[in-house]
């Protein structure tokens, strides 16, 4: 099942935020991400909030979702408004899931068109949306790309069919080069996300994934070691030693095998788990939606479950689209709950999320306890002495590996 909410102070009705909310807006990037909750099928590996038509149950549409969604948008932009926020033009775009493309291709234009006319685009804005590679068809991605999405996101996984059948995945591995032949045709940059250490799956096979994936010449991968959550399908058949569970130096070596194998296919990382093409420090194709987040900056996310962050105010909606759609169509904010953070805790934030990126975290942003661990860090290999010295903590590909504990030290 979806995994739960946080806990949080209650959320005002209308939506209104604290006036620290709007202190600087104007200097910061504002972006929009909708949740589209919906799921052919649920893969045995998924806790994200979704559902499949079966889950779904009574009292809420996949028909009516695009009205509904647009309606949050609108509800966003008045309280955004009432709050004082400057209204600021969209930097990024992302419509994640669960299966956006699902919806026909004339929902997620609506609501994209909805935002736009709310907000507007910067010049040179991405707009993204994940997919699976049989969801989308070549007239789908047209009209995507015509109503201004720019990139599309494909949930590859893997290219090995028995590993596939035990993520649950409902795609051919041949379906993948097919759907990104049509993403380029249409116009549209494309990123594919793999997972790692799957039970079952040998080095040999992640190795022909990496290759089946670069043979689509891509712009853009995501690989993400599989983990294990609770309450899931597959959590329950490794409890039952129905499959083997999943093995921490096996990660390793795939992460190293994925770090070099794309390297020499011309992408640099800029995120622990993402590369992009062309030489490092370029984020021509890098995710910038990511990026915004990663770099503690300004969104609202629309859809049941979805979480928004404006100036160090952080809420979230309710779950399940019924409750959602309710909300909305009382005139309500859908919000469950919200926190202000403090001090300490975007700290903390900034620490655990810019170490990760190639860019580095700035050593000016750590205390003089935490200054004092970077002689050994350096000398452990853990981070760029180069680096360093010029005042921002990059991670090796051995502190990839250790990001956790390499955070660990810094925040002790």
């Amino acid at each position: 099942m979806p995994s739960t909410l946080p806990l949080g102070d209650p959320a005002p009705a209308d939506g209104a935020l604290p006036p620290q909310a709007a202190a600087g807006a104007a200097g910061r990037g504002f972006s929009l991400y909708a949740h589209i909750p919906f799921c052919a099928v649920r893969c045995g590996y998924c806790d994200f909030n979704t559902y499949t038509a079966k889950e779904l149950g009574g009292g809420a549409s996949q028909d009516a979702y695009a009205a509904t969604a647009a309606s949050e948008v609108r509800f966003a932009a008045s309280a955004l408004d009432a709050s004082g926020v400057p209204r600021r033009p969209l930097s990024t775009v992302f419509f994640g899931g669960g299966t956006p493309t699902l919806l026909p291709a004339e929902d997620l234009a609506t609501i994209l068109t909805t935002a736009v006319e709310e907000w507007g685009l910067e010049p040179g804005a991405e707009v993204t949306t994940e997919a699976n590679p049989d969801s989308v068809t070549p007239e789908s991605l047209v009209t995507l790309a015509a109503a201004g999405f720019t990139r599309v996101s494909f949930g590859m996984q893997s290219a090995v069919p028995h590993v596939l059948r035990v993520l649950d995945r409902t795609h051919t591995p041949s379906r993948v080069p097919e759907a990104v032949r049509w993403a380029r045709e249409a116009g549209l940059d494309v990123s594919l996300d793999l997972i790692y250490g799957t039970p079952g799956e040998s080095l040999d096979d992640w190795r022909a994934s990496l290759d089946a994936a670069l043979a689509c010449e891509p712009d853009h991968v995501s690989a993400y070691a599989l983990i294990v959550e609770e309450g899931t399908k597959l959590a329950a058949q490794i409890r039952r030693g129905q499959v083997l569970d999943v093995d921490d130096d096996d990660h390793a070596e795939k992460y190293e095998l994925a770090d070099a194998v794309l390297a020499d296919a011309g992408f640099s990382w800029y995120e622990v788990s993402n590369w992009a093409r062309g030489d490092a420090g370029s984020v021509r194709y890098a995710c910038r939606h990511n990026l915004a987040y990663w770099n503690g900056g300004d969104w609202w996310g629309i859809g049941p479950g979805a979480h928004s962050h404006v100036g160090g105010v952080r809420w979230w909606n309710v779950k399940h689209p019924t409750a959602y759609a309710a909300r909305l169509g009382e005139g309500t904010s859908p919000a469950a709950g919200r926190e202000t953070l403090d001090d300490e805790t975007r700290h903390v934030e900034r620490v655990l999320l810019q170490i990760r990126l190639a860019s580095g975290l700035p050593v000016a942003e750590l205390g003089p306890e935490s200054r004092s661990e970077v002689a050994g860090l350096i000398a452990e290999g853990l981070v760029e002495g180069a680096a360093a010295l010029r005042g921002r903590l990059v991670l090796t590909l051995r502190g990839r590996l250790l990001a956790d504990a390499v955070v660990r030290r810094l925040l002790a």
